[in-house]
């Protein structure tokens, strides 16, 4: 069986093309995690907060993030896909935020195979209601979880993100390889 995280390549291109593997979906509540040990994504909880992920949401093969995961990715979808999709996206921001005082950072991106998101190549391109929206999801949805505290520390452009998906490889051969 294919372990998504470890034997799928970051992306065709990375840090310019990558993969993500899709973990929650837009409009849902429930939290999806991909379990490498079996693997598989299972059900982690359900947000206790009612909102929904705006977009869909998961993690980047073949990396390893400074709060100890693999890095997450949102993927500005118009319809959800579903969990352990693969979709081959372009990096176009980064959001940074911190939980529970670990640095838990965010890669913005666009699927590579829907025209409708040609025109976004980076921060500037994403409408500010969306970018809003993506701010607003990620600092109320563990606001019921007892001892949770999440604080978003603002936008990046393009250029950041794609560095910080470098650091995530370097980290994840460091770790893993």
């Amino acid at each position: 069986m294919v372990n998504l995280w470890e034997d799928l390549e970051t992306g065709p291109d990375a840090p310019d093309e990558i993969y993500a593997v899709v973990e929650c979906l837009k409009g849902e509540r429930n939290k999806y995690e991909y379990d490498k040990d079996i693997p598989a994504v299972v059900l982690d909880r359900v947000l206790h907060s009612n909102v929904h992920y705006p977009y869909d949401y998961g993690f980047i093969p073949q990396s390893y993030y400074d709060d100890g995961d693999p890095f997450d990715v949102m993927v500005l979808v118009e319809d959800q896909t579903f969990p352990g999709c693969v979709i081959e996206a372009r990096p176009v921001a980064l959001m940074k935020m911190d939980d529970d005082g670990e640095q838990d950072d965010k890669v913005i991106a666009v699927p590579t195979e829907d025209p409708r998101f040609d025109h976004i190549e980076d921060l500037e391109d994403i409408p500010k209601q969306i970018r809003d929206e993506i701010d607003e999801f990620f600092s109320t949805y563990k606001n019921l979880e007892a001892g949770k505290e999440v604080e978003t520390l603002g936008w990046e452009d393009k250029e950041t993100a794609k560095e910080a998906i470098e650091h995530a490889q370097d980290l994840y051969a460091e770790e893993f390889q």
